[in-house]
């Protein structure tokens, strides 16, 4: 099928909303964006991609100018909260023939997007009010009042999309995945290239370098952590982390963590992609590889096919072995944190390597 003369609404301007009009764009598709958000944030913490997420962003033409922003990550570290290693691995061993690991400012990384959808008109500060398909097409009423007919919505607006809520009601919300996580930059100029993690007791306190002296630091706990602070919750945690919470800067974000598992994607022609389909626990660091990939394949169903309707079945047939893997990892990595603290660390120290490898295996295949 060819993309003229068909109309898409991408709603949301996130990681899978531009690539996916970038996409949809150079299939030949009429594309325009939706965003709640009054304009382009400058703001928010780091991202780490790894192999398979640059592999992505260098078919959507874009990885050059990503790793122009981003540091290499060479290496990761588990160790345990009082800082003996557990597990120390080479990302080249685990992405050689994929693509390099990447870390920089989750900001750097929506400007490299916007900038490769510079042809695509983005409607800010807008809002999705109600999604009508008639089956001849999909009409759209926006927040203003006005209306729009299209032939293929795209629901890309994040773990809480108003989109999935429009087409599956309130029971298709996103659920807890069992942590409250916090997300800050700090100052650290001596880190080096080495994604960095301490595991205590249903805790953990992760570091990243991105670049200019800073580090992206991922922490988390319990869901009943948000009464308790980072600093509390990490006590008796080893060196980096007391030094970078002392070096945090402003703007730290806090949250529990969410997930999302549909039995369906589409309705109709309307169709969630990313987060909004089926965002997981971030200790894959694969929200953004399953972005860019969805939006990548979507396009490659859309062109194989002879009909929306046919694109996005197989467009869904096509992802959803991948990203259900990654949910399972997600899980699978989450239950091992909540094994007593001799046995886990026992785990880590022998089989750690062999067990994040394995995880990621499938990942080197193309989506």
């Amino acid at each position: 099928m060819r993309g003229t003369g068909v109309r898409v609404l991408v709603v949301g301007a996130g990681i899978a909303g531009l690539a996916a009009a970038r996409t949809l764009r150079a299939w030949g598709a009429d594309v325009e964006i939706v965003e709640r958000s009054a304009a382009a944030r400058a703001d928010g913490a780091g991202i780490y991609l790894p192999g398979n997420a640059v592999r992505a962003l260098d078919d959507l033409g874009l990885a050059g100018e990503v790793a122009a922003r981003a540091v290499e990550i060479q290496r990761q570290r588990v160790s345990d909260h009082r800082g003996r290693s557990l597990m120390d691995l080479a990302m080249a061993e685990v992405w050689h023939g994929v693509g390099p690991c990447l870390a920089l400012r989750h900001a750097e990384l929506h400007q490299v997007l916007l900038a490769g959808a510079t042809d695509v008109p983005i409607r800010w500060g807008g809002t999705v009010e109600s999604i009508v398909d008639s089956g001849g097409g999909v009409r759209v009423a926006f927040g203003d009042g006005t209306r729009e007919g299209y032939d293929l919505v795209l629901g890309a607006d994040g773990v809480h999309s108003a989109v999935r809520r429009l087409l599956f009601g309130p029971s298709a919300a996103a659920r807890p995945a069992g942590q409250y996580a916090w997300r800050f930059l700090a100052r650290w100029p001596d880190s080096r290239p080495v994604w960095s993690v301490l595991v205590g007791r249903g805790s953990a306190f992760l570091t990243i370098p991105i670049g200019g002296g800073l580090v992206y630091v991922y922490c988390d706990g319990p869901l009943d952590a948000p009464r308790v602070p980072p600093r509390e919750l990490l006590a008796g945690f080893a060196e980096p982390a007391p030094t970078v919470l002392d070096a945090a800067l402003d703007g730290m974000r806090s949250g529990p963590i969410e997930e999302v598992a549909l039995p369906r994607w589409s309705r109709g022609s309307v169709l969630l992609i990313g987060d909004a389909a089926h965002a997981t626990s971030p200790n894959m660091a694969e929200g953004a590889a399953m972005a860019v990939e969805d939006a990548l394949v979507l396009a490659d169903c859309l062109a194989a096919a002879g009909s929306i309707g046919g694109a996005l079945r197989a467009f869904e047939e096509r992802r959803r072995p991948r990203t259900e893997w990654v949910r399972a990892q997600t899980h699978r990595r989450d239950r091992s944190r909540a094994l007593p603290t001799p046995l886990r660390n026992l785990v880590l120290g022998r089989l750690g390597v062999r067990l994040f490898q394995a995880s990621y295996r499938p990942l080197r295949d193309r989506p």
